[in-house]
């Protein structure tokens, strides 16, 4: 019982002097309250970010290797030996061939692939219309990046052999498109060709901030079977620039290939990377690997975390300033007081822990305080703003244990300094 009575005598003769000087207390507290809250709410934007990305990353397949068509740099190998122009009109020929997802496919270490080509299109309902993104490619797609359906099915082999016209639309567009719901069974269209809609994806929407991954919004899309496409629209693109019109010659816009085991994935970028380079004199291609991304993303979080709970951890520091100042002017206010415990008997760890509760007291009520404005800060900001914010368990424990420890650290030299105090030289002060 001796433990809890003194430790409540010391919470009460505490309180009951900061309430004395509540107005300087409360000003103390606000830079342990800001800087609590600014801790948490820091590091729940950094969550937010790091999660929304390495999302991207995720629905890209962790065992995936994608390889997407891209212009040859200006000026690079080969750069000039694939842009032919006749009349005014120039076929820029470029990017990943067939014939590569013919060879690539074959690699032992791979199980399944797909092959797709994009065109941005204006697909029409009706009167309804909306831009969207025409994607032709193979069934096994939509497994290779997890594309659920809502509703409907998923086109087959069956429907690509024959070339069916026939659909999937993701969820934006069959909103824009079908704005009272429904959809299946409907038929839209896409220049002169119309297709039956068949399936409607699952929404697969990541709201706020951008990433550094280069990822295709699926919910504004319309595939295809990618044998109806190649039939339809052909190997060129249209594009209107400066009154002439460009056409570009690219076979395939990407080829997906997923790799049996994780371990598989070094070698099989090595050999996939040397077969493309045989068969493209121009860097007109790029590799991505997925995994790669991610544990650079999760490496990048960790740095993230770092940097932005640094600069929070100033305000705190300011804070623990803030407590140390007060605490020593409230030791040069009540040195006669000190000086009149002391001849009555109390003991320096007495007058230390007086005063280190007072500052303990400040810091813990700072703490409880920006814990709560903390949570609520990164909920405001994702209301706002409709960025993501992820408040993990750990943030609130970690900064209310930092005001904790700085109300120990920064209040322990005025409480040791009113300790040292010679009693007789203390009643004599005015």
């Amino acid at each position: 019982m001796i433990l809890p009575l003194f430790f409540q005598r010391n919470l009460t003769v505490g309180l009951k002097s900061l309430w004395h000087r509540r107005l300087r207390s409360l000003l103390t507290v606000l830079g342990i309250v800001f800087g609590v809250a600014s801790v948490i709410a820091m590091l729940a934007i950094g969550e937010g970010a790091s999660y929304e990305a390495q999302q991207r990353i995720k629905q890209m397949g962790s065992l995936n290797i994608i390889l997407r068509s891209v212009k040859a740099p200006v000026g690079g190998p080969g750069a000039k030996k694939n842009t032919q122009s006749t009349s005014g009109m120039s076929i820029d020929k470029y990017g990943l061939l067939r014939s590569d997802f013919s060879r690539l496919k074959t690699i032992p270490s791979l199980n399944q692939s797909a092959q797709l080509r994009r065109t941005r299109e204006t697909v029409w309902q009706g009167e309804w219309s909306f831009p969207g993104q025409l994607v032709s490619t193979n069934p096994s797609y939509f497994q290779l990046v997890s594309l659920s359906l809502a509703s409907g099915r998923l086109f087959n082999e069956d429907d690509n052999l024959h070339r069916s016209n026939v659909a999937v639309l993701g969820a934006g567009l069959a909103q824009k498109l079908f704005p009272l719901g429904g959809g299946l069974g409907e038929t839209v269209r896409v220049k002169r060709n119309y297709y039956r809609v068949i399936g409607i994806l699952s929404d697969r929407s990541i709201s706020g901030g951008g990433s550094t991954v280069a990822t295709e919004n699926v919910n504004y899309e319309i595939y295809i079977p990618f044998l109806t496409g190649m039939s339809q629209f052909g190997e060129f693109i249209f594009k209107n620039e400066a009154g002439s019109v460009q056409r570009e010659w690219v076979e395939l816009h990407e080829i997906v290939l997923k790799v049996g085991l994780e371990s598989d994935i070094p070698a099989t970028v090595s050999l996939i990377s040397a077969e493309l380079k045989r068969s493209h004199k121009a860097d007109d291609y790029e590799i991505m690997v997925p995994l790669e991304l991610l544990k650079q993303a999760e490496q990048t979080k960790r740095i993230f975390n770092i940097v932005l709970g640094s600069i929070a951890a100033i305000s705190l520091l300011v804070g623990g300033i803030g407590i140390m100042n007060i605490m020593l002017a409230s030791v040069m206010e009540r040195i006669r007081e000190i000086g009149l415990r002391r001849a009555l008997g109390a003991r320096k760890r007495d007058i230390v822990t007086q005063f280190l509760s007072e500052a303990v007291i400040l810091s813990a009520i700072g703490g409880a305080i920006g814990v709560i404005l903390g949570i609520f800060v990164p909920a405001l900001v994702t209301r706002a703003t409709g960025m993501k914010t992820i408040v993990t368990l750990w943030s609130p424990i970690l900064a209310f244990a930092i005001s904790a420890a700085i109300g120990v650290i920064f209040g322990f030299y005025p409480a040791r300094s009113a300790a040292e105090l010679d009693p007789i030289t203390a009643l004599r002060n005015e």
